[in-house]
């Protein structure tokens, strides 16, 4: 009697509610899942179910950043597509605050002439600007905000940078919305197949693919553009790079952070 049976912030399993039950609970409070507006950028984009002409792309990032956030366990709210002009993505912006807890921006961060997304967020009342570029590759043009108790963040317009940042960051971001203390995301030990080279002064995130060997598990890294999103399919993980060294050296035993949920269980 007197006892904590179940600590604030955890998420509820059938066991939990099966305590609950046992002790004549049938209501507890809970945090909602927070809702993300999503809004996709750029004059190239087009849906995907018309076929790209010359210099335009499929909007991919409102689906695979839609996922994304249903995987951490938020719910999307979808804005559309918006074209690079100024009045449009700030109606899109405003509506998106005023029915999400959190609007997440793809396309735009950068510093371009065209790069609306932080114009956009200045010229609205109460926005409070935190961060605009961060020494990661891939993701270094993100920008992170709040509208009062609203964060806003901007993101590359490249899909797997997008997915790199959100892997990052903004999974703990949901979690701290969903009232959770903060899950560390699942890591496992593996050798490095292969001297990886990284620009000192900035953190690298390297794509890897994870084999089973009779040594344990090996990190082979998966090499292409930044803005691929096919090294992502291919890969299990991202590896990360320290800002102070100038890379990892074949035969290291690495971190690999994993990317969630898995086919796999890694030992």
């Amino acid at each position: 009697k007197g006892s904590v049976v179940l600590e604030k912030g955890r998420s509820l399993r059938p066991q939990d509610l099966g305590v609950l039950a046992g002790l004549g609970v049938s209501r507890v409070s809970v945090y909602r899942r927070p809702e993300v507006a999503i809004l996709s950028t750029g004059d190239e984009l087009v849906p995907i179910d018309e076929v790209p002409g010359p210099g335009r792309v499929r909007d991919i990032n409102r689906y695979s950043l839609g996922a994304f956030c249903r995987r951490e366990g938020g719910v999307p709210l979808h804005l559309g597509m918006c074209p690079d002009r100024f009045e449009p993505m700030r109606e899109l912006v405003e509506q998106g605050l005023r029915r999400a807890d959190c609007l997440w921006i793809s396309g735009g961060s950068s510093v371009g002439t065209r790069d609306l997304t932080l114009k956009v967020f200045e010229s609205l009342p109460g926005f409070e600007l935190l961060v605009h570029g961060i020494s990661i590759s891939p993701g270094k043009p993100t920008i992170i905000g709040r509208f009062g108790r609203k964060p806003v963040v901007g993101l590359p317009g490249h899909v797997a940078s997008a997915l790199v940042v959100a892997e990052i960051f903004l999974s703990r971001l949901i979690l701290r919305l969903s009232g959770s203390g903060g899950t560390p995301r699942m890591r496992v030990k593996a050798e490095l197949t292969r001297n990886i080279e990284s620009a000192a002064g900035r953190e690298d995130y390297v794509r890897v693919k994870l084999t089973e060997t009779p040594g344990g598990l090996a990190a082979d890294p998966v090499f292409g553009k930044s803005g691929l999103i096919s090294t992502l399919v291919v890969a299990d993980g991202l590896l990360r790079i320290d800002r102070n060294t100038e890379g990892r050296y074949q035969g290291e035993r690495v971190d690999v952070l994993l990317f969630q949920p898995q086919e796999k269980e890694w030992a």
